[in-house]
């Protein structure tokens, strides 16, 4: 099933069981990916490919998890907590992150395989590990993970 699939099977779900706050962000992720997918016909795409899609969705996540760090930092709890509810629906379509071990094991092979030494080779470390993994990797979890390597 698609991501597209899902995200409408999951909107009828959701609002037949009046889940008013599921259905919200569900629309908002649809109207996410429908502006990336016209912003992509500039650019000759045709279609929303799945990288594009994910990358959208982690976009969101960003964005979100950032406003709830200010909300908390300015008394503003209930806001926090409605951006976080927004933030594990949206994580619900992304694909699982890799576990720490996996990580560390896909860093260290990235790192040998580009022969880093330095902070000055993570680029090519991040390279190689987005040409690996594309989108399905949390590239700030992964940026940490390679500075720790380097550092």
């Amino acid at each position: 099933m698609t991501l597209r699939e899902s995200l409408t099977a999951d909107l009828k779900t959701a609002m037949k069981a009046g889940e008013s706050a599921r259905v919200a962000t569900i629309r908002m992720i649809t109207a996410r990916l429908k502006d990336v997918e016209i912003a992509g016909r500039a650019k000759g795409l045709t279609e929303l490919g799945e990288e594009e899609a994910l990358s959208a969705l982690r976009g969101m996540i960003k964005s979100r998890t950032e406003s709830a760090t200010l909300y908390r930092d300015g008394g503003r709890p209930e806001l926090a907590e409605k951006e976080e509810a927004e933030i594990a629906v949206i994580r619900g379509y992304l694909p699982p992150d890799l576990d720490e071990a996996a990580l560390q094991a896909a860093v260290e092979e990235a790192v040998s395989a580009a022969g880093a030494s330095s902070l000055k080779d993570m680029g090519k470390v991040m390279a190689a590990l987005k040409v690996r993994f594309g989108a399905a990797l949390d590239m700030a979890q992964a940026s940490a993970a390679v500075k720790a390597r380097l550092g």
